[in-house]
């Protein structure tokens, strides 16, 4: 006889995804049982995401959907980020909800259930605790989220970097990161369970260990790692921040084979006065020559970023600098955002000038010319072959990854003839999209080595 059904949906970044997938086996445990269908769940979870207005949006729009749809007796709790950052006013907005679960106290998920039941109080229940940080219990499950044979592996939460545009902080507190010894334990857990990729994400990456004490703590994270999971095929790091990527970090990452040459770094901008109203690192010179040692360490490194355009005062020179230096850089991956205005960030007073036909059209300028680089950044690969880890198959076709790509966020090959989900094959390269590339199994029998 099963337990209570949960369904449970997973709004935002894979940061939430871990979260979600750290919440269903705390309700596994408990005797709960997962299910796909809202209907036939008695207990609906939302992890919502709260960073900018469309993903409040979305948020919401889900939350109100099931809460039409919530029979007598089936429970709706909002959980995550907006409802950690906006609390009571969710529930205002959405008339229905039973339970709020902030992001600082996801461990709670059991016993905001159990309290929620038939005999316990009426809600609606809060769980939103005002800690400074989200805290260092695991409480004994994978801070890890499954995606075929890759895996997101939460190494840190929180932030402490003063963005002006950003609500992270205000959402989730300070970083806190865990320690090595549970994030290695973990990767071989992960592994023994078939994974053959872990992704490591925080919201900040290269400031893993700070807390702790340690000094190029990334660094060191992946030098026990490689170490203790010698098997483990594939390591990725994504989220790094400007100035932030040390010289021991670029060695480690050029050592080990494991250690993929991919990172994503979000710089937001390259004009530095621009930069100075984002609190961010305004020296591009630093940018300019670190991508130039990293290349020259990994000539295969793959680089991936984000830009906000539109943010305020942003002119019309000081994003023609911002065009100029992608076309200088060439990324690999590109993605763009236009500016969305956060009451309560540190950017608030500078209100939300640029009109958004303006943000628009330089989104869609940049990526015009993003496109075009990746292009040619792909076909520079026509005629190599590239280890590709399988992801799915049908009509003949495969669909796969490489190194350059990162689950859900990058592209495919799309490799000939089916191949089993899981597998890590050898593909010549034979066409290239401004996206995808696309192949064909290359009968090797030497590993292919990319750096």
């Amino acid at each position: 006889m099963t337990g209570p059904r949960v369904h449970l949906v997973s709004l935002g970044c894979a940061k939430n995804s871990v979260d979600s997938a750290s919440m269903m086996q705390l309700l596994e445990r408990a005797g709960y049982t997962s299910s796909d269908e809202a209907d036939q769940a008695e207990v609906l979870v939302v992890n919502t995401c709260g960073f900018i207005a469309p993903a409040r949006q979305e948020s919401l729009a889900v939350l109100r959907e099931l809460a039409g749809r919530k029979r007598p007796g089936q429970l709706l709790i909002a959980a995550g980020c907006l409802t950690q950052r906006y609390g009571a006013e969710v529930v205002q907005q959405v008339p229905g909800i039973d339970g709020l679960l902030g992001t600082r106290n996801w461990r709670d998920i059991v016993s905001l259930v159990t309290s929620l039941r038939p005999g316990g109080p009426p809600g609606p229940r809060y769980d939103l605790p005002d800690t400074p940080t989200v805290g260092h219990d695991d409480a004994g499950v994978l801070r890890a989220a499954r995606l075929g044979a890759s895996a997101y592996v939460k190494i840190a939460d929180g932030c402490r970097r003063p963005c002006a545009f950003c609500a992270i902080p205000l959402i989730k507190g300070t970083a806190v990161s865990r320690s090595p010894g549970d994030v290695v334990a973990e990767a071989a857990r992960l592994q023994a369970m078939g994974v053959r990729e872990i992704i490591l994400i925080a919201q900040d990456t290269t400031d893993y260990g700070h807390d702790l004490g340690l000094h190029d703590g990334l660094a060191s994270l992946l030098e026990q790692l490689v170490a203790s999971v010698p098997s483990l095929d594939w390591i990725r790091l994504l989220y790094a921040y400007p100035g932030a990527v040390s010289e021991r970090l670029i060695e480690v990452m050029a050592a080990h084979p494991q250690v993929l040459p991919y990172l994503d770094m979000p710089l937001q901008h390259a004009h530095p006065a621009v930069l100075r109203r984002m609190r961010r690192p305004a020296n591009v010179g630093w940018v300019h020559s670190t991508l130039d040692r990293m290349r020259t360490a990994m000539p295969d490194l793959a680089l991936r970023t984000t830009f906000i355009v539109g943010y305020p005062g942003e002119t019309e020179e000081e994003f023609d600098a911002l065009l100029d230096f992608v076309e200088e850089i060439r990324f690999d991956r590109v993605g763009v955002f236009t500016f969305s205005f956060e009451a309560g960030t540190a950017s608030e007073p500078l209100g939300d000038p640029v009109p958004l036909e303006v943000k628009e059209e330089r989104r869609r300028r940049l990526m015009t010319l993003q496109q075009r680089i990746s292009l040619e950044r792909n076909q520079a690969f026509v005629g190599r072959t590239l280890p590709v880890l399988v992801e799915g198959h049908g009509d003949n076709l495969t669909l796969g990854r490489s190194y350059r790509d990162a689950p859900e966020i990058d592209g495919l090959v799309i490799v000939e003839g089916e191949i089993p989900v899981g597998e890590l094959v050898p593909v010549r390269i034979t066409g290239a999209l401004p996206y995808d590339l696309s192949g064909v199994v290359e009968r090797v029998s030497t590993p292919v080595i990319i750096r």
